[in-house]
């Protein structure tokens, strides 16, 4: 008899098979509830993920837009620093790389929303730089630049006594640069758009003087 009972108590503990079919259809209907719901958060917050996205990404841009600014300098064959002041364009003469070798950098929106850095390096000895060719190096520094739509430039200059620059003002005088980026990637969509500034004050000039 007691061998009998033992079977009949084992046999109980696991699960029937109308048991485990209810339990895998619970399992199921929960899982696809799960996803469901991750489906819709991502189909609902997108553009809002999409739109920080870009905006982490310019503004890791700009730093390094900032540092290159700070670093100006004369170029290799002895060419002042600053070459092109305009609203949506820069130029000018840094070592980026700290390879004690100054290249020629170019930051600059174009008529698409692309704010692109490009690199020309010195070539031959004595050095010459072609800054009109080909890049040596080409980076994006952020998509979805919204300035030219807004009509908001992306540099602004001052002088050494603190004034914005004007069109009688000289290469030599500029001393501070203003920097804004207009970060949308969807104009007529929320949340809209979002504004990163800075600035850059042009230590290596300030030392010339």
């Amino acid at each position: 008899m007691q061998p009998r009972e033992n079977k009949r108590k084992h046999a109980q503990l696991g699960f029937s098979l109308v048991e485990t079919i209810v339990v895998v259809a619970l399992f199921t209907v929960v899982s696809l509830a799960i996803m469901e719901s991750i489906i819709t958060f991502y189909r609902v917050n997108g553009y809002t993920i999409a739109q920080s996205a870009q905006v982490d990404t310019a503004r890791r841009g700009m730093e390094q837009l900032v540092r290159d600014l700070r670093e100006m300098t004369f170029a290799d064959d002895g060419t002042f620093p600053l070459v092109i002041t305009e609203a949506y364009r820069v130029g000018f003469f840094s070592d980026i790389d700290r390879d004690n070798s100054v290249e020629y950098i170019e930051y600059q929106l174009g008529t698409s929303t692309m704010l692109t850095k490009r690199v020309f390096n010195a070539t031959g000895s004595p050095p010459v730089y072609h800054g009109t060719g080909t890049p040596d190096a080409t980076y994006t520094v952020s998509e979805y630049v919204q300035n030219n739509l807004q009509a908001t430039p992306v540099f602004v200059y001052y002088d050494m006594n603190g004034n914005p620059a004007v069109a009688t003002t000289t290469m030599t005088d500029i001393r501070y640069v203003e920097l804004s980026i207009i970060v949308n990637i969807d104009p007529v969509r929320d949340p809209g758009e979002f504004m990163l500034r800075s600035s850059a004050s042009l230590r290596n000039l300030k030392n010339a003087e």
